[in-house]
């Protein structure tokens, strides 16, 4: 069986396409296509109708190379800068009109369910009660378990590409009150949920997404032409110290930094201060940079549940939604 999945993001559409035998999901060709909405929308903000054209365009290419591949119509879902923008529903129709693709969008909670079990089964049963940190660019979700998929959800509005819109709205280097100022919001956004972490007492913690990739190949980690194999682990101390360095530099002298792609180094800095707090408040002094996260999560539950999930995340989408859209959680699936 080979399926597919469409992911977009704050900064990019991102297609993958996979073989499902044995109930692993083995890329066979995965494809990108680059818009920055996260620098074009801020928050609170409808997406531009130029936006729009151009996502559309993405999601159809990302449709037909999938087809061109031997997939299926993909698992197309849309995360924080789709979710929060108020013309939300005309951006959904525009692109299953033009397309046939039934683009959805997973609440916070919801996306972080998929995450965990990327992390679960990359990580094994090992890796023993866990804990979880995805950032994007509009959130930050964070999950805990001990089975196959959480116990606890949440989902923060402390994307990097949020809070660098918020705190630090210029290229130039921001002053030590900025910085502070965004420290002190993390950690009054954070503190019930880091609470909850530090009380479950995870034996291990692991950090997904492009931002913790780039900043933990920053940090030192192997860089990604070594393969996913190689073990990565992002230490509390050097990320203080890679969040420092950042913050001395102005955006285009971030992305001559080691790992720090131009297109990300705006925001960076957010990244950094983000995971540096959530592991302190957490009491974690290292995690482990885990590859697979939500494009696999969502291949997997759709090999290990059915096509009934994704039936579920399309019935949500298609009810009437409030200004935001209500954080609702799907019927896990025992482990």
């Amino acid at each position: 069986m080979r399926i597919s999945v469409v992911d977009v993001g704050s900064n990019t559409v991102r297609l993958v396409v996979a073989d499902a035998e044995g109930g692993v999901p083995l890329p066979v060709h995965t494809a990108k296509w680059r818009l920055r909405l996260s620098e074009h929308v801020k928050p609170g903000s409808d997406i531009p109708q130029e936006d729009v054209e151009r996502l559309v365009e993405a999601v159809g290419e990302a449709a037909r190379t999938a087809s061109r591949w031997g997939a299926a119509g993909p698992l197309a879902f849309a995360t924080a800068v789709v979710r929060a923008a108020p013309n939300r529903q005309e951006v959904l129709r525009a692109v299953r009109s033009r397309t046939g693709v039934g683009l959805c969008v997973l609440p916070g909670e919801v996306e972080a369910e998929p995450t965990f079990l990327g992390a679960r089964r990359w990580m094994g049963w090992r890796s023993g009660p866990l804990a979880l940190l995805d950032i994007g660019g509009g959130s930050l979700e964070v999950a805990f378990g001990r089975g196959r998929l959480p116990d606890f959800v949440a989902s923060l509005p402390l994307g990097a590409g949020r809070l660098t819109h918020e705190f630090f709205p210029d290229q130039d280097a921001p002053t030590p009150e900025q910085v502070r100022a965004l420290r002190r919001k993390i950690r009054h956004q954070l503190r019930d949920v880091a609470a909850r972490i530090r009380w479950e007492g995870p034996r291990t913690a692991v950090f997904t997404s492009r931002t913790f990739q780039q900043l933990g190949r920053l940090c030192g980690a192997a860089p990604g032409r070594h393969g996913p194999f190689v073990e990565r682990e992002l230490h509390r101390r050097d990320l203080r110290l890679a969040a420092d360095r950042l913050a001395a530099l102005p955006v285009a002298e971030r992305a001559l930094l080691p790992g720090i792609s131009a297109p990300r180094a705006a925001q960076s800095l957010a990244g950094a201060v983000v995971g540096h707090t959530a592991m302190k408040l957490t009491g974690l002094k290292s995690v482990s940079v885990c590859p697979w996260a939500i494009r696999e999560g969502v291949l997997l539950r759709h090999i290990e549940d059915g096509p009934s999930w994704w039936a579920e995340v399309i019935r949500l989408n298609e009810t009437p939604a409030a200004p935001e859209p209500v954080p609702l959680r799907i019927a896990a699936a025992t482990s």
